[in-house]
């Protein structure tokens, strides 16, 4: 490893690592065809062609990216005429890379047709060499020499299918997939981590707790919520329908599909055809599955005439949607092809846009950190790029809606990011990024003030002087879809759901059949209090040791076991998920226990 005071940027010890890779695979399958090698998140991965390759053959592979490292080879990068590296490869075998360079002579000769570029010189591409060993066609972004890169701490972790350039119509290519760090330590957290991360992977525990299960009859990415996890997706909806009742929202209920005509006017059609789902041919027209909630709540809004005192109006819906994800891309609930969002619109005045963007940021917070203890989360403001062709042509009602949402950002004194080129086409954008206890990122909702939606749809109100002006709308979905926010609570809580949510909350343990009828009357006495609670009386002839190592599985809060001394005081065992035996309680004391937690903003959170 370098000596240097300052390491290398991560991105160039990751990218040279991708070439060393190569380099190792090429050395024991030399026929493999070399593909694309880009740096990703925590490390890089390289695609290859004509081979085949198992998580059995990557020790020999990393032992040899090894050695490469320690031979203190230079990385230097030289500009090749395009035709020149074309037909290297050609002679070496490669024709992904042949391809690379045909479409970036493609490209470059639209800019000159555009006359973006005013020389018609000829097309240079980056060839980067390691050392005399390989040699890669690259845009650059390496360490200096093989003698910098932290050879301990690095790690192939994985092999896996890939379709070339993310198309299903194309080759299947083998993707094998490295992280890398600059120190060990810093690898050895992250392997950790990655462990923790297997044992609260949402798909197993999903199939573990009973939450939710696919059928191939019923198709790829369409989930199938069993008894277990219908209860966790309704009383998060009752919840959230119960919290915007006090926030000011009103419910709305929109059908699955709709004529294409809708489509066309929300510009879904044909901008956003390629992610919906093929048209139904009908005898009155074509009709669509929908992909987003908004075209038909803008309908609902122009249902009637508004006036400027009825502002702002809040509709809410848990509403069902259909996006045509590639099967190569689908991952348990985290990406799926039907889901249900935690939808709303609200249809404002100009003068009311900021307060109400900021009640939609509150509204977050007060999910995150009140309801589930998620600490962890930041916006990502995105903006517009200089490529003006790519967002609606309306300069002043970006520049007026930037101010709107960075006043509100301001305000809400949480924290934020901004990135250039993410905006929607019709307004910018604030996702709220989650982090979960093993450091896991996700999306958790897209909020959007929309300054076009009133064009398309001509929504509008009556003001005070009696003439109709443009509405702003504010899309929001503070949980995002229930599908990935509940894989994300599974993962975050590994399973372990607070009180309210869990699926099971108590069972009852009799030591034996003779104290069935006294666990029973338990039972009852409970249900009488709270008619709601969810009890389960384990009655099989099992060990209550088992049982009691079934419930710890099962991640069951609170187990009440029922014997002769609590038969005689009249009082229950508790043994708490997680903190084990707290001792006998009279059921009355353990009610008001039970009570206060089933609040979820009372409920511990169980991570």
């Amino acid at each position: 490893m370098s000596t240097d005071t300052e390491s290398p940027p991560i991105e160039y010890t990751r990218h040279s690592f991708a070439h060393l890779l190569a380099a190792a695979v090429k050395k024991f399958y030399p026929k493999a065809q070399l593909a694309i090698g880009p740096v990703i998140e925590n490390g890089f991965y390289y695609d290859f062609g004509n081979i085949k390759i198992t998580e059995e053959d990557l020790p020999k592979i990393e032992a040899e990216m090894r050695k490469i490292a320690s031979q203190n080879l230079t990385f230097i990068k030289k500009l090749w005429p395009a035709s020149k590296a074309s037909m290297h490869f050609k002679k070496e075998g490669e024709p992904f890379k042949v391809e690379l360079i045909e479409d970036l002579g493609r490209e470059k000769g639209k800019k000159r047709d555009s006359k973006q570029s005013a020389m018609g010189k000829p097309l240079k591409v980056g060839m980067v060499s390691t050392g005399d060993i390989f040699l890669d066609l690259c845009r650059g972004g390496h360490v200096k020499n093989t003698r910098e890169l932290p050879s301990d701490a690095f790690k192939l972790t994985r092999v896996a299918g890939a379709y070339w350039r993310g198309d299903e119509k194309n080759p299947m290519l083998t993707r094998i997939y490295g992280v890398a760090f600059q120190t060990k330590k810093e690898l050895d957290q992250y392997l950790c981590q990655q462990e923790e991360a297997k044992k609260r992977d949402h798909r197993m525990l999903g199939e573990k707790l009973k939450l939710f299960t696919f059928a191939p009859q019923v198709g790829p990415g369409l989930p199938l919520w069993l008894p277990n996890g219908t209860i966790v997706r309704e009383e998060i909806e009752r919840y959230a329908k119960k919290i915007e009742q006090e926030w000011g929202y009103e419910r709305v209920i929109t059908p699955h599909i709709a004529k294409e005509e809708l489509y066309k006017i929300s510009g879904h059609l044909p901008y956003y055809a390629d992610s919906m789902f093929p048209a139904m041919k009908l005898d009155d027209g074509n009709y669509y599955l929908k992909a987003m909630n908004c075209p038909h709540t803008h309908m609902i809004y122009k249902s009637s005439p508004h006036s400027y005192r009825e502002l702002p109006i809040r509709y809410a819906e848990f509403g069902t949607v259909y996006r045509y994800e590639r099967s190569g891309t689908l991952a348990g609930l985290l990406r799926v092809r039907g889901f249900t969002q935690n939808d709303a619109h609200i249809y404002c005045r100009e003068d009311q846009a900021e307060d109400e963007f900021l009640q939609v940021m509150k509204l977050h917070e007060f999910w995150y950190r009140e309801v589930f203890g998620i600490k962890d989360f930041y916006m990502r403001l995105s903006l517009p790029s200089e490529d003006k062709k790519k967002y609606a042509d309306a300069p002043e009602a970006w520049r007026k809606s930037l101010r709107i949402l960075k006043r509100a950002i301001k305000r809400s004194e949480l924290p934020v990011v901004e990135v250039q080129d993410e905006a929607a086409f019709y307004g910018p954008k604030i996702d709220f990024q989650i982090r979960s206890v093993i450091g896991r990122e996700e999306s958790a909702s897209t909020n959007q003030l929309d300054f076009l939606a009133t064009q398309r749809f001509d929504l509008t109100y009556r003001d005070t002087d009696g003439k109709e002006r443009p509405i702003y709308v504010i899309h929001r979905a503070p949980l995002g879809s229930h599908e990935r926010f509940i894989a994300f609570l599974i993962e975050h809580y590994a399973g372990a759901f607070p009180l309210w949510l869990a699926p099971e909350q108590i069972w009852i343990v009799p030591l034996s059949e003779r104290f069935l009828s006294f666990a029973q009357t338990i039972r009852n006495e409970m249900l009488n209090h709270n008619g709601e609670l969810r009890i389960k009386i384990k009655d099989e002839t099992e060990t209550l040791g088992k049982k009691i190592r079934e419930g710890e599985l099962q991640k069951i809060p609170y187990l009440l076991i029922a014997g002769e001394r609590e038969k005689r005081d009249n009082t229950v065992s508790v043994r708490m998920r997680r903190k084990g035996d707290l001792g006998s309680m009279k059921l009355e004391q353990f009610l008001q226990k039970v009570t206060q937690e089933l609040n979820p903003l009372n409920s511990e959170h169980s991570i």
